[in-house]
Parts: structure tokens; sequence; C-alpha cells
């Protein structure tokens, strides 16, 4: 697998996040855009397995496909920049500032956006014959998925909403691991494997992922699922965005950062201590 070591890997997510903090606005939109849509339709790829075989695990089990071809392919999801853009801020790289941070958030999520929608968009016509027929099984799913996860938050009042962002925050715990495992190796194989394992966990135990939700909400709406544009934004993606940032940032780049870029020094061995006294080197 050609495998890289923490320490260096985390000097290459700092380089990663220097470089989108100074990328182009064409070229940002470009592959914001790509990386939505093909992430939209791994998940409308997914839910299709998984109503035609009826076992969800099948279904998680092959959703990475799309995330490791948007990976591969140089595209960028605001899950993944949530983790790497801040740390070139944190790192002090000459250049990056707060707003070159934030510029970078917009742009990633305007392009997820519009990928998402198109994707959407696009599935909702082959779910509905070109709107001229009920949704099939697929489309009827992916409604009620929006039901669930929107209107069924909000019965739930702010018990809902801790549920709701606690889930985005674990969701890109996995999917930035995910991030991260594909810089451990320099071989294509090395870094799908490392990437599989951690969306297969995230897209299997239901977490919020903020992409893969622009495009089950708005096709779910399209597709006749009872509810609206506010319960979408509002009971979901608004708090799932804020749930991936916490995620991304806390427990995948802050931590790696802090103990393998900032590494403390070791601790004095006993044998190097002489009546309480370091041993000098000899």
């Amino acid at each position: 697998m050609s495998y890289i070591v923490p320490q260096e890997f985390a000097s290459k997510m700092i380089d990663a996040g220097e470089s989108k903090v100074f990328m182009s606005t064409k070229d940002t939109l470009i592959r914001a855009y790509m990386a939505g849509a093909i992430l939209a339709l791994a998940a409308a790829f997914a839910v299709t397995i998984t109503v035609n075989t009826g076992q969800p695990l099948i279904g998680a089990l092959l959703f990475p496909v799309g995330f490791c071809m948007l990976y591969l392919l140089g595209f960028d999801l605001l899950t993944g920049v949530f983790t790497l853009v801040p740390l070139a801020l944190i790192a002090k790289r000459p250049g990056v500032t707060l707003g070159g941070v934030l510029r970078n958030w917009g742009l990633v999520f305007i392009g997820n956006f519009a990928g998402a929608m198109t994707t959407a968009v696009f599935m909702a016509i082959i779910f509905t014959m070109g709107f001229s027929h009920a949704p099939d099984a697929v489309g009827e799913k992916i409604g009620h998925i929006g039901e669930a996860r929107t209107l069924g938050y909000a019965a739930a009042g702010a018990s809902g909403m801790l549920t709701l962002f606690i889930r985005a925050v674990m969701c890109n715990w996995m999917v930035s691991t995910g991030v991260v495992a594909a810089m451990m190796s320099t071989s294509v194989s090395g870094k799908v494997i490392g990437m599989w394992m951690p969306i297969l966990i995230f897209f299997y135990l239901g977490f919020e992922h903020s992409i893969v939700n622009m495009f089950l909400f708005p096709s779910g709406i399209m597709l006749g699922g009872q509810f609206t544009w506010a319960d979408y934004f509002l009971w979901n993606e608004i708090p799932t965005v804020i749930g991936n940032l916490v995620g991304g940032v806390t427990f995948v780049g802050a931590m790696i950062y802090a103990t393998h870029y900032k590494t403390s020094p070791q601790r004095a061995r006993p044998s190097d201590l002489r009546g309480g006294i370091p041993v000098a080197a000899e």
C-alpha cells in the first residue's frame, strides 16, 4: 500500500488546505460541482440497492464507490474542506486568512449544492418517467427518507435537534477520516481501502452528511415527500452543516495536527535519569 506515516500525512493535510485557499474561483466551483453530483449519484445508487435487495448493509457497502471516485478525480466536498482548510490557518501559512477560509467554504457549498441538485433533478425524472408517472419504489423511499429526517426531528423538538447535530458531528468524524486515510498511501488501491472503511460506517449508521442531504431532500420534495424547503433547511441542512464543521475540525483536523504535526517532546525514560537528573547523551 506504500504506507505514509502520520507525521508525513499531517504535513500533507496542511499543504492541501493551503492549496485550496488559493485555488481560483472557477476551479473551486467546478471541483465542488462535480463532487456534489457524483456523491449524489452514489447516494441514489445506494438507496436503489437497498430497496431492490431489502438489505441496507449492501447499499452501505457499495456507497463508498462514489466517494472514492470523486476523491481520486481531485474534486472537493464541503466536509473535506471543513477539515483541511482551517489547518493552513492554524499553521499560519503565509497569506492564509480567515476570509480566505470562509471564501473557500462558501464556494464549495455553492458548487456542491448545484451539483447535487443537478443529480436530484435527473434522478427525479428517471424515477417518474419524466414526471408523467407516480414515483417508483426507489422514488417513494427517497421521499420517505426526507420526511423522517426533517419532520421526525422536528416532532422531537430540542431532543431531535440535538440528535441531528450529533449525527452530523459523527458523520464528518468518519468522512474526514476517509479523506485523511486516502493520504496514508501513494497507491490507488491503498487510497481506496483507506477511504472505504469510514465511509461505510457513516452511511450504514445513518449519520447526517450535508452533501448527501443536498440530494436526498430536494429530490424527496420533487418526488412527493410531505415536507417543505423550510423543513429541509431548518430541520436538516443548516444544523447538519454546522455539525459537519464541528466534527471535521475537532475530531480529525485538530487531533491529528495536535499530536502528529505539533508533537510534544517525549518524557524522560527512567534509564535516562540518574538521581533525578537527566543524563547527557554519550
